[in-house]
């Protein structure tokens, strides 16, 4: 049966939802495996009192045929999809690196290491018993990043999560690593596989540590891992762009994000109110060099 969810479209400001407005959508996420391979989604019949459907991951030349059924459609972001082959082993994917993001990363590396008396401390977690351990320390730093105060996207707290964060432990099909200094968590990142691939769902780091880049010396050293492993042939970065993931990935698919709505008044309207806020943040952004204009956006983004 088709899976229906009051889904919030959201009016933000960078990462900040200024309000949402809610639909009845049929999520139709796009895996990593389906994106390289480039075939056209089939979009589920719309049950009753659907508003239509939510697609992620589109890669961008199969928009014209996956739109086709859909009475109103709108993008909602472009982005290129990231990957990063774990079958080239870790010397030559860190050779692939520039010479500066080798440079960088191995400073980090040694400044983390000092100021934990010369050793760095990350720790991987596998198994359902491991990984039940890992969540209890992981969420001690979630709550205080910024990806669970302002955007809720921090390591999930609830039972139904852990169950199935330790059923996929169970199966070899989980990855957690955690950064220590003092012994005391200060970087978290998690990751789940699903046939080879590894995604990257859940990451931070205490914010008080920011400075001395504690997510990509813990990304870069849970590469070890997977680089290692050969059940992981992939690591997907999931949807979204971001330095990070252009710096670590060897490589990506152009996407697009889509509403694809029912034709009804109200739906109408949604979709011009979010075509003329985001008109209105874009040339915001173009007028960032207006001193005036640049202090009311950053105050709005930090809420």
């Amino acid at each position: 049966m088709t899976q229906v969810q009051p889904w919030p479209i959201r009016f933000q400001i960078g990462a900040r939802t200024l309000f949402s407005v809610r639909r009845r959508l049929v999520r139709v996420p796009m895996e990593l495996h389906d994106v390289l391979a480039g075939e056209v989604p089939v979009l589920p019949p719309l049950p009753k009192g659907a508003d239509g459907w939510s697609v992620t991951s589109l890669p961008e030349p199969l928009m014209p045929a996956a739109v086709a059924e859909a009475g109103i459609v709108f993008v909602r972001q472009r982005y290129t999809r990231y990957y990063t082959d774990l079958t080239i082993g870790f010397d030559a994917w860190f050779a692939g690196l520039s010479g500066n993001a080798r440079s960088s990363l191995k400073r980090k590396r040694k400044k983390l290491a000092e100021v934990n008396e010369g050793a760095l401390d990350i720790r991987t977690y596998r198994t359902a018993q491991e990984l039940a351990e890992f969540h209890g320390l992981a969420r001690r730093v979630a709550e205080r990043t910024y990806q669970e105060k302002l955007l809720g996207a921090g390591l999930p707290a609830d039972v139904p999560f852990r169950a199935v964060m330790q059923g996929k432990g169970a199966r070899g099909e989980a990855f957690g690593w955690l950064l220590f200094v003092g012994g005391t968590p200060i970087a978290y990142l998690y990751c789940p596989m699903s046939g080879g691939d590894v995604r990257y769902d859940y990451v931070g780091h205490d914010p008080s540590w920011g400075e001395w880049s504690p997510g990509s010396v813990l990304h870069m050293e849970a590469f070890r891992t997977l680089f290692a492993e050969p059940a992981a042939l992939r690591f997907d970065f999931t949807e979204g762009e971001g330095q990070h993931k252009r710096q670590f990935a060897t490589g990506g698919t152009v996407c697009v994000d889509l509403l694809l709505l029912r034709d009804s008044r109200a739906n109408r309207a949604v979709v011009r109110a979010l075509q003329a806020f985001d008109g209105v943040v874009e040339r915001v952004k173009r007028a960032r060099d207006w001193p005036v204009v640049d202090r009311l956006v950053s105050r709005v983004r930090r809420g």
